[in-house]
């Protein structure tokens, strides 16, 4: 998930394969969501049809969803970013290099989801842990994701008014009002 997070923020080309369509939308949809607060301003198709795969040869990044039935006509794509839904596998071509996170950011962020996505691992170390863990609904275990990805963004941009400096032109306003004696 950082992988494609990572490569989203970059500019890279995510294509989405699976044999589902509901699948291919939840994901292309997920990734965008992750990106909050910034906006994805690129490409994006959950579903692409096949009558318009050229599209991916595009130079542009984008995010698009092919049905699986297509992959193989994906294999050519160079510069793609894949994820492979149905496998679970994200395959990134040699020529693709995705600047990922900055160390302390991409391992909190990692340990953060980790505790999300498998609550057990927090108590596994314990002598004796407690004797249930209050599953999480899903929706509550989105909230948390999301509350991860947005900790993540306040931290990455963080001191950003530092960087902001106004220059004048002139140190002093050109408009003068003289009152009136």
């Amino acid at each position: 998930v950082l992988c494609l997070f990572c490569a989203a923020l970059t500019e890279h080309k995510i294509l989405f394969l699976s044999s589902s369509y509901q699948r291919l939308t939840d994901a292309c949809r997920a990734l965008l969501a992750l990106m909050f607060p910034l906006k994805y301003s690129f490409t994006y198709v959950p579903i692409l049809p096949a009558q318009l795969l050229e599209v991916l040869s595009t130079p542009t990044p984008f995010i698009i969803g092919v049905h699986s039935i297509f992959q193989s006509e994906t294999q050519e794509l160079l510069d793609v970013v894949i994820a492979d839904l149905d496998g679970g596998t994200v395959n990134v071509p040699e020529c693709v290099h995705i600047s990922l996170l900055p160390e302390p950011l991409l391992q909190q962020t990692r340990e953060a989801l980790s505790m999300v996505l498998d609550p057990e691992l927090e108590v596994a170390d314990l002598a004796f842990p407690p004797s249930t863990i209050s599953a999480a609904s899903l929706k509550m275990q989105d909230k948390e994701i999301r509350a991860v990805f947005l900790r993540l963004f306040a931290q990455l941009l963080q001191g950003y008014r530092w960087c902001l400096h106004i220059i004048r032109i002139h140190p002093e306003p050109v408009i003068r009002f003289h009152k009136v004696r």
